[in-house]
């Protein structure tokens, strides 16, 4: 019984030995790849690979026109895909990355702020969320910024505990990193800004670290803190202002946010309702559970989820992935009360939140689009193009100007893509996420033997769907030979009436 006793007590002390981090990253790592390439590349995605693969200078001119707001991460992208290539395992694999980061960094801020347990929990429920896997499969910034807010508050709490100018430099680097990367995630800065006030007010750290500025001196903390946001003001500053004038074009499809779009929230970050559900209550009993010490974790959820919102009902801003960032910390809470039971029941919980999750990881692997009944098969629409393809074949695309980016999503997945006969600036040269199309087609189209003719959605008819001029020139000098309905799209050869 005694050598029993030694050897539990032996395997104990050789996991409590196993840094905090690891057993997150490793889980979540494992998650993320898993299935990394099974679903196509959705819309956004491709508007990232479109800025990615153009020159710095087509960026800054992209930049100058619209999205400047993700302007740093194309660029950051770009340098990526020039030593990788462009392949969605290629443009996901940073996001999976980042995704890692972010569980192991929020295992280790648990341990700073409560205790082991508490990061360790918080750290593998994180790692088994639907979201984890939906944002940190996605080539867009939403992963990187989770990891760069958690970094920058595991930094802000380094620093109030050990002042100095070098840990307040690694603040700075993170928050302005963070700023760059995502500009509504500097709501963050809200909730930084109460700890270091409080912390000011109280002479130590709110999140229960106790302490003064380590100087014998007057507490300089909060004056430390205002000189750290200043690479932010100085790099962010100019990009948010010129985002701020690109709003009304890339938020165009926003609505006002309502008293009912919080509801729906944590079902949206964690892109699971059920999970959702049972993430909120964890964190709301982890809460209860750390009294003073849950202001930092409540306030890192809280003042961002509640400034956007307070937004959103005054300009198109609600849109519930960009709010991804406070997701860490609101597992950090949920840890907490987790770590006030065994660990067997603790570990239950986890894996009752990854069970319940299951249907939406399998869901997410299939297509990103939202609702995931309503995939767009960019893929199958390409392969019919490709396997009837003939030499001087044209192809046209409706709607042109659209969010769902036929043109991109064709093209990603076509060698050799039919000429795209009626574009006068494709999107390089425009300095945009859009070609502009000729304004007199007939003339365009003159040339053409055959086109095709990729719809957005299922169409019997679809060339009757095509608007305005265009469609009136393929309808009075083409008909339709086949259609071909994918997910989504619909595919259609035209080939010249006689005598036109």
């Amino acid at each position: 019984m005694g050598i029993l006793s030694e050897s539990t007590g032996t395997r104990r002390s050789r996991l409590r030995r196993v840094p905090v981090w690891v057993p997150p990253a490793v889980l979540t790592l494992v998650v993320t790849c898993t299935g990394l390439g099974s679903a196509q590349l959705w819309r956004d995605e491709l508007a990232t690979w479109s800025a990615a693969t153009r020159s710095p200078g087509d960026l800054a001119r992209l930049a100058g026109t619209i999205d400047a707001a993700t302007g740093p991460y194309y660029l950051l992208m770009h340098g990526w895909l020039t030593l990788v290539g462009d392949s969605a395992v290629a443009l996901r694999v940073p996001a999976a990355l980042a995704m890692t980061v972010a569980a192991g960094l929020l295992g280790v801020l648990g341990a700073q702020l409560v205790d082991r347990r508490t990061g360790l929990f918080a750290g593998l429920l994180f790692a088994l969320l639907p979201g984890t896997s939906r944002y940190g499969q996605e080539a867009r910034p939403y992963a990187l910024a989770t990891a760069l807010a958690v970094l920058a508050t595991l930094l802000l709490v380094i620093a109030l505990r050990r002042p100095g100018w070098a840990r307040w430099a690694g603040y700075a680097a993170a928050v302005a990193a963070l700023g760059l990367t995502h500009l509504i995630a500097l709501t963050l800065l809200a909730a930084h800004a109460l700890v270091v006030l409080v912390t000011w007010w109280r002479g130590s750290v709110a999140a229960g670290v106790a302490g003064s500025d380590g100087t014998g001196g007057p507490d300089r903390r909060a004056g430390r803190w205002a000189v750290a946001l200043l690479p932010t003001a100085l790099l962010v500053g100019p990009l948010l202002l010129k985002a701020g004038m690109q709003r009304s074009r890339q938020l165009d499809w926003v609505d006002p946010a309502r008293l009912d779009d919080l509801a729906a929230l944590p079902g949206g970050v964690a892109q699971s309702s059920v999970v959702g559900g049972l993430l909120v209550g964890l964190a709301a009993l982890g809460a209860a559970h750390l009294g003073r010490r849950a202001l930092l974790p409540a306030s890192t959820v809280l003042l961002p989820v509640l400034l956007l919102f307070a937004a959103g009902t005054v300009v198109p801003l609600w849109v519930p992935r960009y709010l991804v960032f406070v997701v860490p910390f609101v597992c950090l809470l949920a840890g907490a009360a987790l770590a006030g039971v065994s660990a067997p029941a603790a570990l239950a919980v986890v894996l009752l939140a990854g069970l319940l999750g299951l249907p939406d990881q399998a869901a997410l692997r299939r297509t990103h689009e939202w609702p995931r009944s309503a995939p767009v098969d960019y893929a199958g629409a390409a392969r019919v193009i490709a396997d009837g393809q003939r030499p001087g074949d044209a192809v046209v695309y409706s709607p042109r100007e659209s969010w769902l980016f036929l043109d991109l999503g064709v093209e990603y997945h076509l060698a050799e893509p039919p000429r795209d006969v009626l574009v006068t600036e494709d999107e390089v040269r425009r300095g945009d996420l859009w070609a502009a199309e000729c304004p007199r087609p007939a003339r365009c189209l003159a040339d053409a033997p055959r086109v095709w003719l990729v719809v957005a959605g299922r169409h019997a008819d679809p060339l009757a769907t095509v608007p305005g001029a265009k469609g009136d020139a393929l309808r009075a000098d083409f008909t339709v030979t086949q259609a071909w309905q994918r997910p989504g799209l619909t595919v259609a050869l035209l080939t010249r009436r006689p005598g036109r």
